[in-house]
């Protein structure tokens, strides 16, 4: 059974495939360079931007770091810093999150 994306996740990998697609004509290059140097098929960079969601995200992000765009607003060393904090924060919060069951009334004396 095929997966279906919301409307909003098929927008952003829309974009993030524009933005592959733009920045690559920009600096005149071809997709079979950028292909090679991103280790992936030209099928591969294309489906990345026509908005595949299928692709692996580490694969569209690794074609934006080749390309020079910066990720999430933040230079190389801006955005190691997040990854930091980010750690950081997750080790102050549980491992597993599990549902809360209904409070029973303890009457056990």
């Amino acid at each position: 059974m095929a997966r279906t994306h919301s409307p909003v996740t098929r927008d952003a990998v829309t974009v993030l495939g524009q933005l592959v697609a733009t920045e690559r004509r920009t600096q005149r290059r071809t997709a079979a360079d950028l292909a090679e140097r991103a280790g992936i098929s030209r099928d591969t960079l294309y489906r990345v931007e026509r908005g595949d969601p299928t692709v692996a995200v580490g694969t569209v992000l690794e074609l934006l770091v080749l390309l020079g765009v910066p990720l999430f607003g933040e230079d190389a060393e801006g955005l190691a810093r997040e990854a930091a904090a980010g750690r950081r924060l997750l080790t102050l919060l549980p491992e597993r999150v599990r549902r809360s069951s209904p409070s029973e009334p303890d009457d056990d004396f």
